[in-house]
């Protein structure tokens, strides 16, 4: 559970920090922003992806899913500043799927954390491994990271693109070439 208070403090302290002041009339709500703020972007802490995962339906024949463009926002746990971009998710149904929207919210629920997309990527695999049990996932996130885009090499634009496969997908090339001819590439 976010603390707003502390928040609230750190904002105050990250105010004078950066030589501000807090009281002045544009900022005095500011740290009540933030904290309200933090409770929506990082919910994810909070929130089990089982939930999400747990109701399933009963499907024969089905070879693979794919929910492409799944668009998320995120936060880089080194600089705590935004990434974002699209998750592009399949599995391989073992006789039981989910409804699409559950997929896009497994996404979600990882990327409102702090944290680096190579794990974001490998968390959300994982999930749907171990709560649906699929024969295989594969998960490829594009995304662009204001840390590199506003600051330090300064190049935005610029995307960087992760690729996580279990299972089926680890061991069957032309399910990972379906797989991208699918998503166009």
């Amino acid at each position: 559970m976010i603390d707003q208070e502390k928040v609230k403090q750190a904002v105050r302290l990250l105010l004078e920090g950066i030589g501000e002041d807090p009281d002045r009339e544009g900022l005095q709500e500011t740290p009540d922003r933030i904290a309200r703020m933090y409770e929506e972007i990082y919910g994810g802490l909070e929130e089990n992806p089982e939930v999400h995962l747990q109701k399933a339906f009963h499907a024969e024949d089905n070879e693979m899913v794919v929910e492409k463009d799944i668009h998320f926002y995120s936060t880089c746990e080194h600089h705590l500043l935004p990434f974002f971009g699209k998750a592009h998710v399949a599995y391989i149904p073992d006789g039981k799927v989910v409804g699409l929207s559950k997929l896009a919210r497994t996404v979600d629920v990882y990327a409102r954390r702090p944290q680096i997309q190579e794990q974001l990527t490998g968390q959300i695999a994982d999930a749907l491994m171990k709560y649906l049990r699929p024969k295989g996932v594969m998960v490829l996130i594009e995304a662009e990271h204001l840390c590199m885009s506003m600051r330090g090499i300064k190049k935005p634009g610029s995307k960087t693109v992760t690729v996580v496969k279990r299972g089926d997908f680890l061991e069957k090339q032309e399910l990972v070439q379906t797989f991208y001819a699918m998503l166009g590439r």
